[in-house]
């Protein structure tokens, strides 16, 4: 496929966003359209669309790319997906109702009156800093694929295919917010998830595999070894690690995350919420499967056809994440191609503008105040909130140039793990709001436990074959980080002296 024919399919793919986006917004482009979408949301759309913004474009194409790696992960993912579904029937039962209960815009409200002023600030803090970094390092990814498969041969440089790509997704949310993003997700998460089951048919077209056939060539293969019980003190694949990891990385990244729980506050009720999550649960199962599928019939066809992993450009190392773009890209038909290009751009962009949503939310929220009734008359809100956006458009971007000047997968690898790190503190507030319901925190102390936790945390996991007989952490490391700041709570805290309600 053509950069050109690809440049063609990317302004398309835009102009509807852009189409949707105008008709949404142009009734009501006010602050309760953008932060809760007027809490009128058909749960069906938000839980189809949440799929989406939980499914990045980094899930698309290292997914697939992992099955075949060479630590031989085949699909030990589909263990921890096991957790994250887990995960998100706690939130489904045990966060959601609370935060109807408390009529919240931003979720970290529910710290402020749990626990005070500073230790909303930090959650607050904690959940702008982890979202950036994290949205940032995602779509950074992705724009180097774009780079080098169309860019590059116009002699664009990086910088600009950032900005572009940025400029593009603050323009089609800047207005609308939550209530474009509900209806854009929708159509981008059906772009995904056709994505993936039509490569699985051309791939298996393209080797003359029936359905019956490819299930036997992938179940038969090196590739498809799902459950790992071998090895728990050493091994990063043992299903009760990745259990684990899965169940509390969903609690702390989607549950106390304002990006994924926004949406799910913008429906009408509690019941429609919970209708949404334990559909898009479901969904989310089923779609990941397939994921693994896309990975392990990649490899089968790679190997048929003489296909080598793609090395990366500057360290001259295999890159397995490049491997599904490789042959959907120069292998494979025109159609393949755009189907391809369609979900990775698809997977991308619904998690960014969904990320720039909430991000702009909880600084309005959180930060200025705009969900209080005290300032919902005030004057220019609906402008401060378009300079907030312009500049959390403006903060990923300079994050992104940081990660392309560092240049190196192994130093940027550390940095998205390091901000993973952050909802550690996240997953210890709120347990300790929920569970030490007779105790009051020290409210100035709170800052200083949630930089400490994850220094701890670091500390550990870096010791951890020394202190604990050569037991390795994997995704459970936030457990640990969790349990350090619940203790730094627990022990500067003192005795209430009436039951907190909530």
């Amino acid at each position: 496929m053509t950069p050109s024919a690809i440049l063609i399919l990317i302004i398309v793919y835009f102009a509807t966003l852009f189409y949707i986006s105008h008709r949404v917004s142009k009734k009501d482009d006010g602050n309760d359209a953008f932060f809760t979408a007027n809490k009128n949301s058909k749960w069906y759309l938000v839980a189809f669309g949440m799929i989406g913004t939980a499914l990045s474009g980094v899930t698309f194409i290292s997914v697939p790319g992992e099955v075949g790696a060479a630590s031989g992960e085949q699909f030990k993912y589909f263990q921890f997906v096991l957790g994250n579904a887990i995960g998100f029937i706690i939130i489904t039962k045990l966060l959601l109702p609370l935060y109807y209960r408390m009529n919240l815009t931003s979720i970290y409200g529910y710290i402020e009156q749990r626990m005070g002023l500073y230790s909303y600030k930090t959650a607050a803090t904690i959940f702008l800093i982890s979202r950036t970094v994290s949205s940032a390092f995602r779509l950074y990814l992705v724009v180097i694929v774009l780079q080098r498969f169309v860019f590059d041969y116009y002699n664009i440089p990086f910088a600009l295919t950032v900005l572009i790509s940025l400029l593009l997704i603050f323009s089609y949310t800047y207005r609308g917010g939550l209530k474009t993003i509900i209806i854009t997700d929708t159509l981008q998460t059906f772009f995904l998830v056709t994505s993936v089951f039509l490569t699985i048919y051309f791939i298996c077209d393209s080797m003359n595999l029936s359905a019956v056939s490819a299930f036997n060539e992938v179940k038969n293969s090196n590739y498809s070894q799902i459950f790992f019980f071998d090895d728990f003190l050493t091994s990063k694949f043992h299903f009760v690690k990745q259990i684990l990891g899965g169940m509390f990385v969903t609690i702390a990244m989607t549950g106390l995350d304002q990006d994924l729980m926004q949406k799910n506050l913008s429906c009408k009720n509690i019941g429609d919420a919970q209708k949404n999550m334990f559909t898009f649960t479901g969904i989310f199962v089923i779609i990941n499967i397939f994921f693994l599928s896309v990975g392990a019939l990649l490899y089968i066809y790679a190997d048929k056809n003489g296909i080598a992993i793609p090395v990366d450009l500057i360290t001259g190392k295999p890159r397995t994440d490049l491997l599904f773009p490789e042959i959907a890209l120069n292998h494979l038909s025109t159609i393949p191609a755009i189907v391809f290009l369609l979900g990775i751009i698809a997977a991308t962009f619904a998690t960014t503008d969904s990320a720039l949503t909430a991000l702009t939310t909880s600084f309005c929220v959180d930060f200025l105040g705009m969900g209080k009734a005290e300032n919902s008359h005030k004057q220019n809100t609906v402008r401060k909130r378009h300079i907030v956006h312009i500049s959390f458009s403006a903060l990923i971007f300079l994050v992104i140039l940081i990660f392309n000047s560092i240049n190196d997968s192994s130093v940027v690898g550390m940095i998205f793990k390091v901000a993973s790190y952050t909802y550690g503190p996240l997953l210890g507030l709120y347990a300790f709001g929920l569970f030490q319901k007779s105790r009051n925190v020290n409210d100035k102390l709170v800052p200083f436990i949630c930089l400490l936790a994850p220094f701890f945390t670091y500390i550990i996991n870096e010791n951890s074959k020394i202190l604990f007989s050569g037991y390795v952490f994997d995704n459970e490391l936030i457990v640990l980080n969790g349990l350090l700041t619940y203790i730094g709570l627990f022990v500067t805290s003192t005795h209430s002296i009436k039951k907190i309600s909530f």
